[in-house]
């Protein structure tokens, strides 16, 4: 993360320390994301302003956001893909900055190899579908797509991170 601290400067954030307790919190927290200070405390053993004060600490220092995650499915997306994207003529990072743009992207990573730029997407149907591919194609710098259409989608955690210490 960048810290804006003296208002000219970019420099990164101080790495945070995470300890068991922050790191139980965090695990109750992936639970339920809205449960009140009061009862968090009450199943960890704590004060609630023992809990407060952690939350805060970890929000400040960019080691923790509780977000509202919605499953593509129950809003009507049916089909998971990947679409691996060649570039030409343009940068990559300005293509994928253009491709980051597309309501039904969700992801956008710059990657080495055969490919400049790997996308994951959702369409709500096979003609939905179509009509993404061909809007991605007529991006400025793209030479090639490779779509891979997911068939069955075993594993899609939005709230993974390897903390290790069994979170």
């Amino acid at each position: 993360m960048t810290d804006y601290s003296d208002g000219e400067h970019l420099r990164p954030a101080p790495s945070q320390h995470m300890d068991e307790v922050d790191h139980r919190i965090v695990a109750h927290l992936r639970r339920d994301g809205r449960m009140p200070y009061k009862t968090l405390a009450k199943e960890l053993g704590l004060t609630e302003a023992t809990v407060r004060s952690r939350v805060r600490r970890l929000e400040e220092g960019d080691s923790l956001r509780v977000v509202a995650v919605t499953d593509y499915e129950a809003v009507g997306y049916t089909m998971m893909l990947a679409v691996g994207i060649q570039v030409e003529g343009r940068p990559a990072d300005v293509v994928a900055e253009d491709l980051a743009k597309f309501d039904e992207v969700f992801s956008v990573c710059q990657v080495v190899g055969t490919l400049d730029i790997e996308t994951l997407a959702v369409t709500r149907d096979q003609e939905h579908l179509s009509d993404l591919l061909a809007r991605l194609a007529k991006v400025p710098g793209v030479r090639k797509l490779e779509p891979s259409i997911a068939l069955d989608v075993l594993k899609n955690q939005s709230n993974w991170v390897p903390f290790g210490h069994g979170v």
